[in-house]
């Protein structure tokens, strides 16, 4: 007579085999999609099988494969220990909660997916950052320079040139804009829109790069400023705006490779959200209101958070109002690494949103200088001590 197997083995080989049973089906229909129409042809591609098994956490892989082979269980018994969450394994869906659960059917809930880890004065899930989708051809090329208000901005700027900065042979801050293409419609001629895109660099993120670097400069802090313009580089690649953080990964790799001594990675962007959610008003002066997205799929994830927590905290002190936040993001919003396992001093920070001016925009980078500054000389110092021990 056979032994009798425990009624929740079953239930569990059941629902192994569903998953199996699914999954086999999917691939059956994707290949036959593939085959049968040749204008998906191009685009089911590695990219898509890549994408799938980065989206399903290398557990659910294993726990498979582990059911047949025990010389898997033997040698990873630390991931195989314990409960296995089959139904967040296979759906991405957590009981308790909602959102995994209806984002990714209703329209607008999957930008819910992203977790506010520290949430800055009115900040809340009705107005987290909104990302500009791909621009098109005719987006990047449809709307002219304003002259005018790049006019005012640079009489700002010959001003600031007067004063006196340091030639800084070491370099330890890297700044560079893995979409250089955001651009801010006070910038531009033409109607307004929200997703304003350029690959002129006075008009989009680099010019915020750009002054970043002069601020820092001023300040002692040596800086480089990649100013790769992201949309030639994908077309020269032959790959689509999805390949924008594998693009900026190669770039920001070389440098490292170049000099070692670059500690500080700093990714620009701009947010999407109307004027009112990203401009603060301190002290009489308008600013760019700031926020930090730190990815959640590396391993310097816990520092690199830290550090934003930091500084968003120094910002808050002296300047109320100016930081939106910082957000979290996983694979399953957004790219979830960001570049941020290449230094444990890694920071995407988006400066202000569509509808900022260059005025709101120094102001904002000013104010992030000067506090970034403090932690900087802070933080060396704090390493200095360490090395002497």
């Amino acid at each position: 007579m056979l032994p009798k197997i425990p009624g929740h083995y079953v239930r569990k080989g059941r629902i192994v085999l569903l998953y199996v049973f699914l999954s086999m089906i999917l691939i059956g229909i994707l290949l036959s999609v593939s085959v049968t129409i040749s204008s998906l042809k191009d685009h089911l591609s590695s990219t898509i099988v890549r994408s799938v098994s980065e989206a399903l956490p290398s557990e659910a892989f294993l726990f498979l494969m582990a059911r047949e082979m025990t010389s898997l269980r033997i040698h990873y018994p630390d991931q195989l220990t314990g409960e296995v969450d089959l139904l967040k394994m296979a759906t991405d869906v957590e009981l308790g909660d909602i959102r995994t659960l209806l984002g990714r059917e209703l329209p607008g809930l999957e930008s819910y997916h992203t977790e506010i880890a520290i949430a800055g004065e009115g900040t809340n899930f009705s107005n987290i950052p909104i990302e500009s989708p791909p621009p098109s051809e005719e987006q990047l090329n449809s709307r002219e320079v304003d002259q005018d208000e790049l006019d005012a901005a640079k009489e700002k700027e010959e001003e600031e040139e007067k004063r006196e900065r340091q030639v800084i042979e070491d370099k330890s801050v890297l700044i560079y804009h893995s979409h250089s293409w955001e651009a801010f419609n006070p910038l531009l001629t033409g109607e307004s829109n929200q997703d304003a895109s350029s690959t002129n660099p006075d008009v989009n993120v680099i010019a915020v790069g750009r002054k970043l670097k002069k601020e820092l400069e001023t300040r002692g802090i040596g800086a480089v400023h990649d100013t790769t313009d992201m949309t030639r580089g994908l077309k020269e690649k032959g790959w689509n705006y999805n390949h924008s953080y594998a693009l900026s990964r190669e770039l920001v790799q070389e440098a490292l490779a170049q000099d070692d001594r670059l500690t500080y990675l700093v990714d620009i962007h701009r947010d999407s959200q109307p004027k009112k959610i990203t401009t603060q008003t301190i002290n009489g002066i308008e600013y760019a209101r700031l926020f930090f997205i730190v990815g959640k799929e590396n391993e310097n994830f816990e520092k690199n958070l830290a550090i934003a927590k930091e500084i968003h905290e120094a910002l808050e002190s002296q300047y109320p109002g100016i930081s939106r936040g910082v957000f979290i993001k996983t694979k399953m919003e957004g790219n979830g690494i960001y570049n941020q396992d290449l230094t444990e001093r890694a920071m995407l920070l988006e400066f202000g949103g569509v509808d900022n001016n260059l005025t709101e925009l120094y102001n904002s980078i000013e104010a992030f200088a000067e506090v970034f500054a403090d932690y900087y000389y802070q933080d060396a110092e704090t390493v200095d001590a360490k090395v002497s021990e």
